[in-house]
């Protein structure tokens, strides 16, 4: 090699240097721009959601992720691009990988859609008081992947979408009134019509209790041991375990300062003499 050729060679390596620097500059300040610009769009989603009327709890966590991993695609389709790469052929290959996960992670996508029905349809929203196939507790969010709940003794839960889609989903919470039910048993020997009154009394003095629609108090059954009262005020639903715990202890109180007797589970046996 001459020295005429090296000295071209160096002159050439100049402006390739400066033209692929400045190119990994670009994509550096890109990637940060573009990292700081997710973060700060998601807090803004995350904040204007919350102050809007019109949007629900449930769907603050979602949207703001959302924003974030989009915001993040883009920047990283724009550092791609600042090399030359030709973007559309990678959404492309993309599209091929994203199906070819898809059916390799079916019961990962099954979560995500049952997540999107969940949050389309709204069983219920974050602070409802649920039971989703027999588990009760609390929801505390509703993610793409997963159902977020505690229990009434604080433990929490966690259950994938397709299984709380797929389950009977009861919501304690939606309406703002619901019945009380309960039952009490009184011996045989016991006045019915004085035990109903003293009920009766217990539930109008109660100003929990919704005089629409009308309390039921009626007989039952006769069991082996007891005569069964059914009881059934309406209340508000806030008010639903505590009205319950109130009027058990109230009922016993006045049965035994009436006479009226609560019997304990009790059998007749007759023995036969055998000749």
């Amino acid at each position: 090699m001459n020295m005429e050729n090296f000295e071209g060679q160096i002159e050439g390596l100049g402006p390739m240097l400066v033209e692929h620097g400045l190119s990994v500059l670009g994509a550096v300040v890109i990637l940060i721009i573009g990292w700081w610009l997710a973060g700060w769009a998601k807090k803004k989603v995350v904040k204007r959601t919350q102050a809007a009327k019109g949007v629900d709890n449930t769907l603050v966590p979602i949207l703001g992720q959302t924003t974030k991993v989009l915001i993040l695609i883009v920047t990283v389709l724009a550092v791609l691009g600042q090399f030359g790469v030709e973007t559309t052929s990678i959404v492309a290959v993309l599209g091929a990988s994203a199906l070819a996960v898809g059916l390799a992670l079916q019961g990962t996508l099954s979560n995500i859609a049952a997540g999107v029905m969940l949050l389309i349809l709204r069983p219920f929203k974050v602070g409802d008081v649920v039971s989703v196939g027999g588990t009760m507790g609390i929801v505390d969010a509703i993610g793409l992947f997963t159902t977020e709940l505690h229990s009434f003794d604080n433990i929490g839960i966690s259950m994938p979408n397709s299984k709380v889609w797929g389950s009977e989903i009861q919501n304690l919470s939606k309406f703002d009134k619901r019945r009380v039910d309960m039952e009490f048993g009184i011996g045989y020997g016991s006045d019915m019509d004085k035990a109903i009154s003293l009920i009766k009394e217990i539930l109008e003095e109660d100003e929990r209790i919704l005089k629409e629609p009308e309390p039921l108090i009626a007989i039952s059954n006769l069991g082996d041991s007891a005569v069964d009262i059914r009881v059934r005020p309406w209340t508000e639903t806030k008010n639903v375990w505590p009205l319950r715990y109130d009027i058990t202890k109230k009922v016993k109180e006045r049965f035994d300062a009436n006479g009226v007797s609560i019997p304990f589970p009790q059998r007749d046996v007759h023995l036969f003499k055998k000749n």
